[in-house]
């Protein structure tokens, strides 16, 4: 039994000086291996390690992916017009040179975080005060990001880090001015509406004048048209008229007495005070009625 037990514990004393002298280095790592307090070399590959069992030989994991650093606090920042600016930005970073950054900052990704952020801020502070207001929103915004990479870069060396990239987030004006720049917009944005309602009633009172206008022409064009229409067939009406009635005058004087007894009694309450035996009632009394054609002789 003493001497299972030695054995076990042989094994697990040579399982546990091996797991203190491996170590694997994932692929979005970097690891630096201390012997005795000072870097004794630092890995970049990935895969399974050797080192010597602590306290001889210690190592310590970095991240190498892209870290993000957010604005801690909006600031105001004054343009060249010494308007008043509230920006948050980003910046994304990662490790470059594994050595200087341990030595400038430990471990501890919050160090350099830290100790990057008032750098950036200096950096967006300069950049912004050279510009005006609508540079910054829209025409040099790409430029002002630019600009602040390239300032960073240098100072990124001193701390072992690589500078991906620096964006604006968001450009907005401080509180003591935003009512005002609302209160503007908003009398801009009225003055352009009662513009466009100017032009529009204008435009309107035209469109009606333009439109009566065609009306008057229309109307006066259609009874042009219609009184000419009228004209000749009064015309052809009273040519059929005067030679029907040439042919035989009595018929005429007949139907023409019947025309003015229409045009005297259009209404049962009509009443006509008249002399039955004056001439407007012969055609009545049968005087004038025309004599029926003769029978054609044989």
């Amino acid at each position: 039994m003493n001497r299972i037990a030695s054995i076990l514990a042989a094994l697990l004393a040579l399982f546990l000086l091996a797991s203190s002298t491996l170590f694997i280095v994932d692929q979005r790592q970097f690891a630096v291996v201390y012997a005795l307090g000072e870097i004794k070399e630092v890995l970049t590959e990935p895969g399974l390690k050797f080192k010597l069992p602590p306290p001889f030989q210690n190592v310590v994991f970095l991240d190498r992916r892209v870290q993000t650093l957010d604005s801690p606090e909006s600031r105001p920042i004054f343009t060249a017009e010494k308007k008043s600016l509230v920006i948050d930005w980003l910046v994304k970073w990662r490790v470059a040179e594994p050595r200087q950054f341990i030595r400038n900052n430990g471990v501890d990704m919050r160090t350099i975080e830290s100790r990057l952020s008032p750098i950036v801020q200096a950096a967006l502070n300069e950049e912004i005060t050279k510009r005006t207001v609508r540079g910054v929103l829209a025409t040099e915004r790409e430029k002002v990001m630019q600009d602040v990479g390239k300032r960073l870069q240098e100072e990124a060396k001193s701390f072992g880090i690589e500078i991906v990239d620096v964006r604006i987030k968001r450009v907005d004006f401080s509180v003591n001015i935003t009512e005002s720049v609302y209160r503007r917009m908003e009398s801009e944005r009225k003055r352009v509406a009662n513009e466009l309602r100017s032009t529009g009633s204008a435009d309107s009172e035209k469109i009606r004048a333009d439109a009566d206008r065609q009306r008057e022409v229309i109307v006066a064009e259609a009874y042009r048209d219609a009184q000419k229409v009228k004209g000749e067939g009064d015309a052809k009406a009273s040519a059929l008229y005067a030679e029907s009635f040439g042919r035989d005058p009595q018929f005429a004087q007949f139907y023409r007495s019947l025309e003015a007894y229409r045009s005297s009694f259009r209404n049962k309450s009509d009443v006509m005070v008249v002399d039955p035996g004056s001439e407007f009632f012969k055609a009545m009394r049968g005087n004038s009625m025309p004599s029926a054609p003769a029978a054609p002789r044989k």
